[in-house]
């Protein structure tokens, strides 16, 4: 009698492995997004001080770090969804990897737009011609989350 798993066998802990990629998408994308939003958050309190006029305008790193998080909304879904009768142990460690790669990018990204958004908002308010420069270093921040998303997905969709 042989032990190993074939490709059609399905584990009972194929569908804990799966769902473990659905969770850890969106947990740490979230953290990621917290993070990115309360640092931010805390520079644009300290720049209203003195500048409430430029509130507004200091949001984007809030709305960019919110993003991060419906990265892994979306990834979540997808692995959540997948999941059923027919479930195997091999979709099930691709769905976790797909889940850690947009998880951790999340993070990643997070940390980064938290410490920029942060900083950038506090120059803009004593420089306001550092307000581009901010908005493109943001991107390149935010462009981490999203090639978490890119190579999850293709993940997602190999098997």
């Amino acid at each position: 009698m042989s032990t190993a798993l074939g490709e059609n066998d399905k584990p009972s802990y194929a569908v804990f492995c799966g769902s473990l990629g659905a969770a850890f998408s969106i947990i740490f994308s979230t953290l990621g997004a917290s993070y990115g939003t309360a640092m931010s958050g805390s520079g644009i309190a300290t720049m209203a001080i003195t500048k409430p006029e430029l509130i507004m305008k200091s949001i984007i790193p809030v709305v960019m770090a919110g993003i991060i998080a419906i990265y892994g909304l979306v990834v979540a879904v997808l692995i959540s969804g997948a999941i059923d009768q027919k479930y195997t142990i091999q979709k099930a460690h691709i769905h976790l990897g797909a889940g850690l790669t947009v998880g951790l990018a999340g993070l990643a990204a997070g940390v980064a737009i938290g410490i920029v958004g942060d900083a950038c908002v506090r120059a803009t308010a004593q420089q306001p011609r550092l307000f581009v420069g901010m908005i493109l270093i943001l991107i390149f921040s935010e462009v981490l989350g999203l090639y978490g998303l890119i190579v999850a997905i293709y993940l997602y969709t190999k098997l």
